[in-house]
């Protein structure tokens, strides 16, 4: 059997919107910032997973992605890749 030398398709579907909201954040965060952030919310998520997110080999828990768009500032739906629309409504 040969090995296939092409990479597996991430399932990870936010790590990319991850970390394009951390670095538009104003001003932007560094993953150590972020962490420290979603600590004062209560959720445990070191630079170092954070680097995985980001990169797509961890994928984030439901819990994480709601924590995540809050304390970026951005729409849950637009980091699970179901909106467009970025900023978070005002409902």
């Amino acid at each position: 059997m040969v090995a296939s030398s092409k990479k597996a398709e991430s399932r990870n579907i936010i790590g990319e919107r991850v970390k394009e909201a951390r670095q538009n954040f104003s001003p932007p965060l560094t993953q150590d910032q972020l962490s420290g952030r979603l600590a004062k919310e209560g959720i445990q998520i070191d630079r170092v997973v954070l680097a995985k997110i980001e990169s797509g080999l961890r994928c984030a828990f439901d819990y994480e992605v709601k924590a995540l768009a809050s304390v970026l500032k951005v729409d849950a739906n637009w980091l699970l890749g179901i909106s467009s629309r970025k900023i978070k409504s005002s409902r």
